[in-house]
């Protein structure tokens, strides 16, 4: 363990890498804080220049944007009650009311402050965390990794919303699909390709990250229209106020930033919960333990309710990676971005990343701590220069986008029919986001498809072509077992919820 941190600390310090840090920060930054664009947007922008990189270089940047798009997604919320990515939500509850009462800059300040607590404990509990789960899975044969998949795909629920599951299950199953076309690896037979070369070696994974999300991103920005309200909001950006906060405040909130970056960590490391469902849980838990004249606070501009959820949702998103380093299963939408990222560098994430890439695995978490000083240093004096960032006309933003999507995929493959195919996939990908339906696990079930048929061949071999593999070990039937429960919950819970209903509906009748 001491050679691979040694290894990965080495990895971590090298100039290039450093640089990758503060730009993947500064760019994570700039596009949190755009509404809509999120970090999910901001990594698949980012795809195509990682894939000029080394492969310890381009995860470094790439967790760089993550956590900066995080970070910056705070003070749209702060700033005009517009959310950058969905984790920042809960940050909007009390920040903008602090905005509003002329406290704008206390408010980005505790923002950043709080991002730093959590970024910074969460990199240590994974510096811990990590080794423990990989070297307990280095056991794991391919029936184990198959019964993982399963845990993996049936956790998909959590990038459902409410009452979502069936929609999330059927996109999930549509990636499964999509990841079947081109030729099958283990036979050599083409597979709904239709005749068309082009389809022989299948759909990319960045076609359908930057279809599915940046451009479809873009063209929704499009189709919505900006009112007025939000840009009187906009022209008011650069008075932000004092950004000094007091002893006494530093009192109140240090030990609530702690307690949502341990609550925000263990949350973050449960595949499929993610930083969004650590900001609301951390939010909800802080308002029921806090005295009675602060709960009242609380939607006012607390300050407790502004530092909970940004110091839980930046631990979560350092601690998303532990599923994903460790047991090749993503956290969030986001690290299922950089699961498809690692396996277009020709790197299986999982049990033996870390004895095979130490490197890798080791300069990523390390390079978290970096990011976070980084973020400290570069946003703090330059928060009221940032903000008016957000004061970019969307007549020049959009074109941009549409120009490093479409651009980033032909250079990829070098392929105008990848473009026309993108294009495609983003029409399709509004039409299903006009449905209400999540585009993530699409994404998902995509990503694993492709490693659940290989496992699925190989443990079907070693027994002999007989199901019984997916209880014969007890590693494989306790993972099956907990995709099973995983998998039936929600369908017990909405039993439930609709037997209670049809109760009360019959006492209301007597």
């Amino acid at each position: 363990m001491l050679d691979g941190i040694l290894s990965g600390l080495s990895t971590a310090i090298m100039p290039t890498n450093l640089m990758m840090v503060m730009v993947g920060c500064f760019v994570g930054t700039f596009i949190g804080m755009l509404p809509g664009l999120g970090p999910i947007s901001a990594i698949a922008l980012m795809i195509p220049i990682s894939y000029g990189l080394d492969p310890a270089s381009g995860l470094i940047l790439m967790a760089g944007v993550y956590y900066g798009a995080v970070f910056g997604g705070s003070t749209s919320s702060i700033l005009i009650n517009a959310p950058g990515c969905s984790s920042t939500v809960v940050t909007a509850f009390d920040g903008y009311p602090m905005a509003q009462k002329g406290q704008a800059g206390k408010a980005l300040a505790l923002a950043a402050y709080s991002s730093f607590v959590g970024g910074t404990l969460s990199a240590i509990m994974l510096l811990i965390a990590a080794p423990v789960l990989a070297n307990v899975s280095l056991s794991f044969q391919s029936s184990d990794y198959f019964a993982l998949m399963l845990v993996g795909l049936s956790a998909v629920a959590a990038f459902a919303g409410k009452n979502q599951v069936v929609k999330a299950w059927m996109m999930t199953i549509l990636g499964l699909m999509l990841a079947t076309v081109g030729i099958d690896k283990g036979v050599g037979v083409e597979r709904f390709t239709f005749g068309l070369t082009d389809l022989m070696d299948g759909f990319s994974f960045l076609l359908l990250a930057m279809a599915t999300f940046a451009l479809g991103e873009t063209l929704m920005g499009i189709l919505k229209p900006q009112d007025d309200t939000r840009q009187e909001e906009q022209a008011k950006i650069g008075q932000i106020g004092s950004m000094k906060v007091t002893k006494e405040e530093f009192k109140e909130v240090a030990p609530v930033s702690i307690r949502s970056s341990i609550l925000g960590f263990f949350v973050g490391v449960l595949p499929g919960a993610g930083a969004t469902i650590a900001a609301f849980l951390s939010y909800g838990f802080e308002r029921s333990i806090a005295p009675k004249d602060k709960q009242a606070e609380f939607g006012k501009g607390s300050l407790r309710g502004l530092v909970a959820p940004e110091s839980a949702n930046n631990a979560a998103s350092s601690g998303s990676f532990v599923p994903l380093l460790t047991l090749g299963i993503p956290g969030s939408g986001t690290t299922a971005i950089m699961l498809g990222a690692l396996i277009a560098y020709g790197i299986q994430p999982g049990p033996r990343l870390f004895v095979d890439h130490p490197d890798i695995f080791w300069s990523v978490i390390i390079s978290m701590y970096f990011g976070n000083i980084v973020l400290v240093i570069l946003n703090l004096p330059l928060i009221p220069y940032i903000s008016k960032l957000l004061m970019v006309p969307r007549t020049v933003l959009l074109p941009m986008i549409l120009f490093f999507s479409i651009t980033g995929v032909y250079l990829v493959s070098f392929n105008t029919v990848d473009v026309f195919i993108m294009l495609l996939v983003a029409i399709a990908a509004i039409a299903l986001r006009l449905a209400n339906f999540p585009l993530a696990p699409l994404l998902l079930g995509f990503i694993l498809g492709g490693l659940m048929e290989e496992n699925l061949r190989r443990a079907l071999m070693i027994s002999d072509g007989e199901i019984s593999f997916l209880w014969e070990r007890p590693i494989t039937l306790a993972f099956t077992v907990i995709a099973a429960l995983v998998l039936i919950t929600p369908i017990i819970r909405t039993a439930m919820q609709y037997k209670k209903k049809a109760s009360d509906a019959k006492l209301n009748v007597e």
